[in-house]
């Protein structure tokens, strides 16, 4: 996870850097002071748009992938 670049694709850039895959990286954006309601996660990034994945808009769409970054951000955000 990446936190404080400027775009995704910065963040996106580290993460690749260090090993990670493209085909695992999702772009979100948090905002804590929203916590508790539905948009305290935005599903919203150019790098999210990956139409070989089957995924034709800047949103995460699937709901399955959804649901595992909303668990993964509870683990390393939340109960950091």
């Amino acid at each position: 996870m990446a936190v404080g670049g400027g775009m995704h694709a910065d963040e996106e850039a580290v993460l690749l850097d260090r090993g990670s895959r493209q085909r695992d990286l999702r772009g979100i954006n948090l905002y804590p002071d929203q916590y508790g309601t539905p948009g305290w996660i935005e599903f919203d990034s150019m790098i999210d748009l990956r139409p070989s994945q089957g995924n034709r808009t800047r949103s995460v769409e699937a709901p399955e992938s959804r649901d595992q970054i909303i668990e993964m951000i509870g683990r390393l955000v939340l109960d950091g």
